[in-house]
């Protein structure tokens, strides 16, 4: 739900390895990311080819159930970002990779010709938001001294795709600085590498609806999936987004020792429409009502990008103190 463009990505490429793994073979090397053909005969139609399709059926598995975690960042900031996310870190590991080929070629003397076929780089390079922003909840520890978290799994299969191939530690690397580099306030790259509005319009035209879910009941929302590992899996985003309003009630009370009172029933009249009795009959005072915040207009840029209006974003921002997590994960509670 809310993840066609995660969805399109688990269910293509898996789809596609499959049928040149068991019935087209003969049609694998269009999709081989030969890097001396590249270079060499200029085929730059294998940067696309090579770079978007898994031929170890090994690899397709791992990353499409690393797609499949993280799909939490597309319900997160929406598709346009997230697409733009995936874009720029594709095409900034497609230059990591030439640059990381020559410099094991210069310092090792190794010569490398092919990588790794796949969707890996931006796969890799969704490692770096998830270590982040994700929470880090512990589920049970092993022999009273190794934590098991929520997060675990997700370093597994990660490292499960990262011992698979001889040259794919390349395309982690590679992976991980672009998603280093896109994630960076300093660089700005995603100002530059992202998704035009009308091409998100036109996909969302088109596409959307062939790849789009319908909304969960309530029963399945808090965990009520076919399989345990469903039911597990349901449990932990119920319980990471408990965790993010956690951190709104904890402001809260912070707030209210120091003297403020910050009331979300004020500062959100269109999104909440429950009255509050106390809130009616005690009015703060304005004295008590601490100065405005200074709002950061890219923050503001961003949470208008995911739809909400440019009101809502600030009064959210002002509230969380500039907190870019704490304000979107209210705003899409209520």
């Amino acid at each position: 739900d809310k993840a066609p463009l995660s969805k399109s990505l688990l269910l293509v490429p898996s789809a596609i390895s499959l049928l040149l793994t068991l019935l087209f073979q003969h049609y694998q090397k269009f999709f081989a990311y030969n890097l001396q053909a590249v270079k060499e005969d200029f085929q730059i139609w294998r940067l696309v080819c090579g770079r978007a399709i898994c031929l170890d059926l090994k690899d397709t598995f791992c990353s499409s159930l690393l797609i499949y975690n993280f799909r939490i960042f597309e319900r997160r900031y929406g598709s346009r970002k997230f697409s733009s996310f995936l874009l720029g870190a594709w095409m900034l590991s497609a230059l990591f990779d030439f640059l990381l080929v020559e410099i094991t070629q210069y310092i090792f003397g190794i010569t490398i010709n092919s990588l790794p076929s796949g969707f890996l780089g931006p796969v890799f390079a969704l490692f770096v938001p998830f270590y982040s922003s994700i929470p880090r909840v512990q589920v049970t520890q092993v022999l009273g001294h190794f934590s098991i978290t929520n997060k675990s799994l997700v370093y597994i299969l990660g490292l499960q795709l990262l011992t698979s191939g001889s040259y794919i530690w390349i395309l982690a690397l590679s992976g991980l600085i672009s998603g280093i580099c896109y994630s960076s306030s300093i660089l700005k790259v995603h100002r530059i590498l992202c998704v035009p509005r009308w091409v998100a319009k036109i996909f969302s035209w088109t596409l959307e609806p062939v790849f789009s879910s319908a909304e969960p009941t309530n029963e399945v929302r808090v965990g009520m999936g076919a399989t345990v590992d469903i039911q597990r899996q349901q449990r932990m985003e119920l319980l990471d987004r408990q965790i993010m309003m956690s951190q709104v009630a904890q402001m809260r009370r912070q707030r209210q020792q120091q003297g403020g009172m910050i009331n979300w029933n004020r500062l959100f009249p269109p999104l909440r429409h429950r009255h509050n009795a106390n809130y009616q009959d005690h009015h703060p005072s304005e004295q008590g009502i601490p100065p405005p915040t200074e709002v950061s207009e890219e923050q503001v840029a961003r949470l208008m990008e995911m739809g909400f209006s440019r009101g809502d974003a600030l009064e959210a921002l002002r509230a969380s103190n500039n907190d870019l997590n704490v304000a979107t994960n209210f705003l899409l509670q209520h």
